[in-house]
């Protein structure tokens, strides 16, 4: 198992464990001493769905992708339909963190480094939930005005 095609593509947590059951990979053959024998289409489709992992893809899109990569006849809208998708999620992720950047700025500006934590402006700042700074539903507008 050290050496196996699973450990040198690194596996996919999403995946790991599952991927059989989520049709993602077939069982490999086996030895008559029980050993697998992963050949490369074992080895390529691995490195696709990690490769696919790395890009934030989920489980339902990597199956799709791997059936359209199993048939090249096919058109490749669905492929660029799920990149587009997986790209404004990633956009969206940005922007939420960007959100979370710069309300971590402002709490480390306005925090404390030195003193007790009775007067700790990042405790209280954390301990006040309505303060209308952070990543809850008020924060959907703040979101918005964030740009690229």
């Amino acid at each position: 198992m050290a050496n196996s095609p699973a450990r040198r593509v690194a596996r996919c947590r999403p995946c790991a464990g599952t991927r059989r059951s989520a049709s993602c990979l077939r069982p490999p053959a086996r030895t008559e001493g029980g050993h697998r024998l992963y050949g490369r289409a074992h080895r390529e489709r691995l490195a696709f769905i990690r490769h696919a992992r790395e890009f934030g893809f989920g489980l339902d899109a990597i199956r799709q992708l791997l059936d359209l990569a199993a048939h090249p006849e096919r058109p490749c809208g669905n492929a660029h339909a799920l990149a587009v998708a997986q790209l404004a999620e990633v956009e969206a992720k940005m922007r939420r963190l960007a959100v979370l950047r710069n309300e971590l700025a402002r709490l480390v500006k306005t925090g404390c480094f030195e003193g007790l934590a009775a007067e700790c402006r990042v405790l209280e700042t954390l301990a006040d939930h309505d303060h209308g700074h952070c990543l809850s539903h008020a924060h959907a507008a703040a979101e918005g005005a964030v740009t690229k």
